[in-house]
């Protein structure tokens, strides 16, 4: 983070458009296919979309739970970052997901909350639905440890 003043949970650092680029830039093993995109950012809320295709099923036709976690650590860093600004080493310290019920392959999206901004820890929660937002996929809380 810079010298300036401190991240507030009220003020964004990146938009949607600087999160995309700085997330294709930090991960460039990962297509653009596999690569979750940050759709909406605001004070204190990400979402992000993820369009899953058949590498990313298990038995059962449903949507694996390591992909569903990936998005959910993609949502959450990519929250992170829109307060913090462009800070690589900005990392998961912990994520606790719990698994709702099946999620069917459709775009399936990340609605990332800040739940606490601090100067070493920023705690969210993460919530993943497909269809709609009233009925979840899954349900994440995650902590990230600021450099």
């Amino acid at each position: 983070m810079s010298d300036s003043a401190p991240p507030s949970p009220d003020q964004l650092r990146m938009d949607e458009a600087a999160l995309n680029r700085f997330l294709k830039d930090a991960f460039p093993h990962a297509s653009d296919e596999t690569r979750a995109e940050v759709i909406l950012a605001e004070p204190g809320h990400v979402r992000a979309r993820l369009q899953p295709d058949a590498r990313s099923l298990r038995p059962g036709a449903l949507v694996s739970g390591p992909t569903q976690m990936a998005l959910v650590d993609t949502a959450a860093y990519a929250l992170v970052l829109a307060h913090i600004g462009p800070v690589a080493m900005a990392v998961t310290s912990s994520l606790t997901i719990h698994f709702l019920r099946g999620c069917p392959l459709k775009p399936v999206f990340a609605d990332a909350r800040l739940l606490r901004l601090g100067r070493r820890i920023v705690a969210m929660d993460v919530r993943l639905w497909t269809e709609s937002e009233e009925r979840l996929v899954a349900q994440a809380s995650v902590a990230y440890a600021l450099p």
